[in-house]
């Protein structure tokens, strides 16, 4: 199975169970008069929605460049990720909203086991397909799949959360004398919200960092620098690097300086090695070597990267 498809199996595995889950918590919450379960249910309808967007980047960033799309199709993941978040905003509001209602105007909550048991399902579900999707989305390097990932992690946390609410006022209602602790259930809600826009906030910044052309990671360059300089001494130094990512693919553009008589065909053999190399580290990437003479004088940006010794600089200037 190819790449392509582990990503839209992975997405479409978070749709189906996020539609289960929804149904399920709704049907729950309304029938125990829950908030926290209502306001889970809408975190995973929030989920499910993240799931519809996060398969149709995944869809989409497939799609090999065109002429409108030259660089190909790699960044609406990005955008899905950015989505997503702000979904995650919207929704954290609309829960404490719902809270501070129930708190002012606090309803006792009947038949809590049912709630106890929805969220215990609820949790073992999104810690199975969150996993799943982690690993496909390190193994795919997709934004969107880890985004979505979050958002069932979250929803792991916050299930968790309601969960022993849940259970610390059902066994108050075996207790005659226990004290009147409903209160749980709105402050466990808001506590869900708060968790939601923390991960909502991680989201943006991920998501937008590959929007802006930020640079590959350092561990990255660092390794496409080091494969440079290995060709030396064919390649006498090298400058103007320059890295950005979109969805998994990466685009990586430099310079390197050649012996000025060496043949077009031996230069070009020598960005192809190169080429190939960088791929080989990453298969979804577009690489881009410019050549250029090296005649021994250095300066500027020429001069960080150049690979000559003291002596072979001299012996370039003497030819």
């Amino acid at each position: 199975m190819d790449l392509q498809q582990r990503k839209l199996n992975a997405a479409w595995l978070s749709v189906f169970s996020n539609t289960g889950l929804v149904m399920m918590k709704l049907t729950a919450g309304l029938m125990i008069g829950s908030v926290s379960i209502i306001s889970e249910s809408l975190h995973s309808g929030v989920d499910l929605l993240a799931a519809l967007i996060a398969t149709y980047s995944v869809k989409k960033s497939g799609t090999p460049a065109d002429t409108g799309h030259p660089f190909g199709h790699g960044k609406i993941e990005n955008i899905s990720g950015a989505i997503e978040a702000l979904l995650i905003f919207l929704a954290s509001g609309w829960i404490i909203y719902e809270a501070i209602d129930k708190l002012l105007h606090p309803e006792p909550i009947e038949y809590v086991s049912w709630g106890v048991g929805v969220m215990l399902i609820s949790t073992l579900v999104n810690i199975v397909v969150s996993e799943m999707l982690f690993k496909v989305a390190k193994e795919t390097d997709s934004i969107a799949l880890e985004a979505n990932a979050w958002h069932l992690r979250t929803d792991v946390y916050t299930s968790a959360g309601v969960l022993a609410s849940l259970m610390l006022i059902w066994a108050s209602h075996w207790i005659s004398v226990g004290p009147d602790i409903h209160w749980l259930d709105p402050v466990a809600a808001i506590g869900v919200a708060l968790l939601i826009m923390r991960t909502a906030y991680k989201l943006t910044l991920h998501s937008a960092r590959d929007l802006m052309d930020t640079k590959l990671p350092a561990d990255e360059e660092t390794w496409i620098r080091r494969l440079i300089e290995t060709q030396q001494p064919l390649i006498r130094g090298f400058h103007r690097l320059r890295t950005r990512k979109a969805g998994n693919f990466r685009f990586i553009d430099f310079h390197i300086k050649l012996d000025p008589h060496m043949s077009v065909e031996a230069s070009h053999g020598i960005t192809e090695e190169l080429t190939a190399n960088i791929k080989k580290r990453f298969p979804d990437g577009s690489v881009t070597v410019h050549t250029e003479p090296c005649d021994g004088k250095c300066a500027g940006e020429c001069l960080s990267g150049c690979l000559l010794s003291g002596t072979e600089r001299e012996n370039v200037l003497q030819k």
